[in-house]
């Protein structure tokens, strides 16, 4: 028997049910997806993935919104069977009518089976067209009572392997408060109390990533004590970012100017949380220098 090469989930199920937040999680996951994918050119698409060798992960948001597409879809899945090469999951996401009503109206949509009636007749109408893909998916999910986060977190556990287990990632980054805050920071740590190398005239130019600075920076009782506590707050939160679906923390730490006290805590920071998490360093303002003082 011919080895399966390709990994394919196909996403669908009622619309309103989370499709969307579905597939962004299997985007995390390291799948190559695609939303709304019409079921005529799923084979076509799956031969040219095939061919190319390169994603061997593939998360498909296949919609019904017609009866036309419906007879699509098991001409799609019954070629796909006879494929060797594909190994085919089906994800249908499910909730309640009252619940898909309520987010119709969050959100002012109209039911795409319904585009001039009651949302109720689109879902009842969308339901009877899903009944036979239904009983055919391996994973059925019932989000009626799930957040976002609770849907990813599902998905992440049903759907991880040894490949994408690391597809939490951490990035450790410094900056300088005069340049503002990063915003896409989830935890941010000043560290302006610290005895500042920008005093030292023979160490002003260089920054936290010479020995000298670094060596200055960290050989400071007061920087010796606030780091094992920063690593001891750190170590024991970080699984917990993991495990509700969080694909990227950026945990930021700060001085005044980003070049001195911040790289050499970020610099530390991230070496010893790469010994059991993926972590990207990052050092925003190192080079940043104005001709105005700086106090890093």
């Amino acid at each position: 028997m011919k080895e399966k090469l390709v990994n394919l989930v196909i996403v669908t199920g009622m619309s309103g049910a989370g499709k969307t937040v579905a597939i962004q999680s299997f985007e995390d996951l390291g799948y190559f997806t695609i939303d709304n994918m019409p079921p005529a050119l799923v084979p076509k698409f799956l031969e040219l993935v095939e061919n190319n060798g390169e994603y061997d992960k593939v998360a498909l948001v296949i919609d019904m919104r017609s009866r036309l597409f419906f007879k699509e879809v098991q001409a799609t899945l019954d070629q796909i069977e006879l494929t060797e090469s594909i190994n085919l999951r089906i994800l249908f996401l499910d909730a309640v009518d009252g619940e898909l009503v309520s987010r119709y109206k969050e959100t002012r949509r109209s039911h795409p089976l319904a585009p001039t009636g009651r949302v109720l007749d689109g879902i009842t109408l969308e339901r009877e067209l899903l009944a036979p893909l239904k009983s055919l998916s391996q994973h059925v999910v019932d989000t009626t009572e799930l957040t976002p986060r609770q849907l990813r977190k599902v998905i992440s556990e049903e759907f991880s392997d040894d490949s994408n287990q690391n597809s939490f990632r951490i990035e450790v980054m410094s900056f300088g408060f005069k340049y503002g805050l990063p915003l896409d920071a989830d935890l941010v740590f000043d560290i302006r109390f610290l005895p500042n190398p920008y005093y030292l005239p023979e160490l002003r130019n260089q920054t936290g990533l010479d020995q000298p600075v670094y060596d200055y920076v960290m050989n400071h009782d007061e920087s010796a004590a606030f780091y094992r506590h920063l690593l001891g707050l750190l170590r024991p939160i970080l699984p917990g970012y993991q495990r509700e679906g969080k694909s990227v923390l950026t945990i930021a730490i700060g001085c005044t100017g980003g070049q001195h006290r911040s790289v050499a805590f970020a610099h530390r920071l991230a070496e010893d949380l790469k010994t059991n998490w993926q972590v990207n360093e990052s050092h925003r303002d190192r080079n940043r220098r104005k001709e105005t003082v700086n106090r890093s």
